[in-house]
């Protein structure tokens, strides 16, 4: 096993081959896995390396410990005016991942929250396994922002529209059996049997020809050249709708009602 170490000694990210499959640990237990810049980088690094390494077949996403997947982006981080996106790459998107268009099939093995920016990772992702116990949501409206590392378009592609919107407008959480149902994930299996299975379906994809597969990704997905141009117009509206939303007053008033834990008054305004 690998790891790409932060500035504090740390490692945001743990990379380990299994195989032909390249396993991406999210390593802030302590934070629930939540982003920060330094987490964003390591994960990109790894995704870069994938692609690189015609050994590697398919990538595994998780988190370390047994209680978030990845609970969105880091607060704390935010609050200090601090971006979380790679420092450097911030074309990669959010994680380093969600506009990080890869060739190689990318599998999350959802094994608890993924709320917020932890579902749009799971949105992101070609396959999903889930954890019984995973809880899937987008919540950004109830913070005075909305969900814009993808999820506000990718949502209501990939789920029936009607159904996606009231996910998206409510902000209510989705258990993982709702998740399966729905089609946002491929296997619901109990806490202990994420990993293994999400690296059963990768060594699965792996028994097939390589450059088949990621030539099926690619036009599947529209990929070219490591970019997916028919998202182009989509990305530059969400950028710009998030860049209006968080100079209101609400998007702070949510803040800052999140962190007093007491519920938002919104002005409109």
């Amino acid at each position: 096993m690998s790891t790409i170490e932060s500035m504090a000694g740390e490692a945001p990210a743990l990379v380990e081959r299994r195989g032909h499959t390249l396993v991406i640990t999210l390593n802030r237990p302590g934070a629930m896995n939540a982003v920060n810049a330094e987490l964003s980088a390591a994960v990109g690094a790894a995704l870069e390396e994938a692609e690189r390494d015609p050994e590697v077949r398919a990538v595994v996403l998780t988190g370390a410990g047994g209680r978030a997947f990845c609970a969105g982006a880091d607060l704390k981080a935010l609050a200090r005016g601090e971006s979380v996106a790679a420092p450097g790459h911030e074309e990669w998107g959010f994680l380093g991942y969600v506009r990080h268009a890869v060739g190689k099939p990318t599998i999350a093995a959802v094994n608890g929250f993924a709320l917020g920016g932890g579902t749009e990772v799971v949105l992101a992702s070609d396959l999903a396994v889930a954890a019984d116990t995973a809880v899937f949501g987008l919540p950004e409206v109830s913070r005075g922002i909305f969900a814009a590392a993808g999820g506000v378009f990718r949502l209501p592609e990939q789920l029936p529209r009607k159904i996606a919107m009231e996910i998206m407008l409510t902000g209510e959480p989705v258990d993982a059996a709702r998740a399966l149902q729905l089609g946002l994930v491929n296997r619901v299996v109990p806490a202990d049997d994420v990993l293994a299975a999400a690296l059963a379906l990768a060594e699965r994809i792996s028994a097939n020809a390589p450059l088949a597969v990621q030539a099926s990704k690619r036009v599947a997905l529209g990929i070219h050249e490591g970019r997916v141009p028919g998202e182009a117009d989509r990305w530059e509206h969400n950028d710009r709708e998030i860049r209006a939303l968080l100079a209101t007053d609400d998007a702070a008033e949510g803040t800052r009602a999140f962190g007093e834990k007491r519920r938002p008054q919104w002005q409109a305004r």
